[in-house]
């Protein structure tokens, strides 16, 4: 890796104020970014890194949402959350391994946005909010609008995410199958059913990265079993093709867990 300077500011608004400095970068629990820069890959002057604010780092259930300050790791998420949102806390306890829980974090993750990652899934499935916070103030993004493709998300130069909250539903499920090398889901589905219908969320599956199958919340609104989708699989020519699976398999994989979760769902 290069040369870099580390700075830990101990506020939101201290490190908003340092990632104005020229050719700064946020870092969370690092679980990307240092691979990346021990590949070369990426690189930055100054890292500011966001581990040290105890703000955002916060879990909290109220009045059927679920925040999560988005300094929160993986495992505190699994541990703390369990009893108010039993789906996300288990998408949450089997991200990567213990070492990546431990030091990764949900805006890390959410802000990374990988076209594999687990929380983008529980996040656009849940219908979750997302601030964002920079030199502007804090702004509310909607995960419908905040998911724009692959690696790519409606954050704007200087914003960190502050937050996030999930709307808890009446039932949800996680299920996916892993890459065993990487332990990132080869495909992977969030199921959440509302009052007012259901979610269907999906990763690692499409090339353009995390996405809703409405054909499948359509029928699952209407009949919340794995029946009632049966007859459906979405179309394959966005999936990803790799050593690991066709673009046709990936997408039976998405029919196949999303009957799962729709099984499973608590």
């Amino acid at each position: 890796m290069y040369d870099f300077t580390l700075t830990r500011p101990t506020t939101i608004a201290d490190a908003v104020s340092a990632l104005q400095g020229e050719d700064a970068q946020p870092i969370a629990g690092g679980q990307t970014l240092l691979p990346t820069m021990k590949a070369r890959l990426a690189q930055a002057e100054t890292f500011v890194s966001l581990t040290g604010i105890s703000e955002m780092r916060g879990i909290s259930a109220a009045d059927g949402v679920l925040t999560l300050g988005g300094g929160a790791t993986h495992a505190t998420v699994a541990r703390e959350a369990a009893a108010s949102y039993p789906a996300l806390a288990s998408l949450a306890g089997r991200i990567g391994d213990p070492a990546v829980r431990t030091r990764g974090t949900v805006g890390g993750s959410i802000a990374n946005n990988d076209p594999s990652a687990c929380y983008p899934a529980g996040a656009l499935g849940s219908g979750a909010t997302i601030t964002a916070t920079g030199p502007n103030g804090s702004r509310e993004i909607a995960a419908d609008d905040y998911f724009q493709g692959m690696f790519a998300t409606a954050l704007e130069e200087g914003e960190i995410i502050t937050k996030v909250a999930f709307p808890i539903p009446e039932k949800a499920a996680y299920e996916k199958m892993l890459q065993p090398a990487s332990r990132f889901p080869l495909v992977a589905v969030f199921v959440a059913k509302y009052a007012d219908g259901v979610r269907v969320a999906i990763t690692g599956a499409s090339t353009d990265g995390v996405f809703r199958w409405s054909e499948a919340e359509a029928a699952l609104s209407g009949d919340f079993s794995p029946a009632a989708i049966e007859g459906l699989t979405p179309p394959s020519n966005d999936m990803i093709s790799d050593l690991h699976g066709t673009p046709e398999y990936r997408a039976h994989l998405c029919k196949v867990l999303t009957a799962r979760a729709v099984r499973s769902a608590q």
